[in-house]
């Protein structure tokens, strides 16, 4: 029996999600993420958990998928991967993965991108381990609130 099961997130759980994109480095609150919810479903975007057996959600990872229009197939974009600091290096990073890699079969895309911080080192090797190749730059912009 795994130790871990994957499955959809849902807005009951954004108590773990807020908790676990903080650990990310993405400060949000329980009553923030429940808010921004809807919306973000509602735009495409899908996550998937990952349960422990004893019952906590311990792993996040966050997709969306889009269609560009210099690609035949659609992309599929890993936007936020996150595992508890307390149960790393028990497969569920690699889960994780495995379950998005499938969602975005199913999707139709052919290309899986992921956007990662540049000082998450030790992400950017595990994706590699993985098979991604680090193949372009992201540059961002903050844009004031309107």
């Amino acid at each position: 029996m795994p130790p871990h099961t994957i499955r959809p997130a849902i807005s009951e759980d954004s108590a773990a999600l807020s908790r676990l994109l903080t650990e990310l480095g993405h400060p949000t609150s329980d009553a923030d993420l429940r808010q921004r919810w809807p919306a973000w479903v509602e735009q495409g975007n899908h996550a998937l958990v990952a349960v422990q057996s004893d019952g906590g959600l311990h792993g996040l990872i966050t997709l969306h998928s889009m269609i560009v229009l210099h690609r035949p197939r659609p992309v599929g974009r890993v936007t936020s991967l996150v595992v508890d600091s307390t149960v790393r290096g028990q497969g569920i990073g690699c889960a994780l993965m495995a379950a998005a890699e499938s969602y975005f079969l199913q999707a139709g895309c052919g290309l899986v991108e992921i956007t990662s911080h540049q000082c998450l080192v030790d992400a950017h090797a595990f994706y590699q381990q993985l098979g991604y190749a680090r193949t372009g730059i992201r540059l961002a912009k903050e844009l004031p609130a309107t």
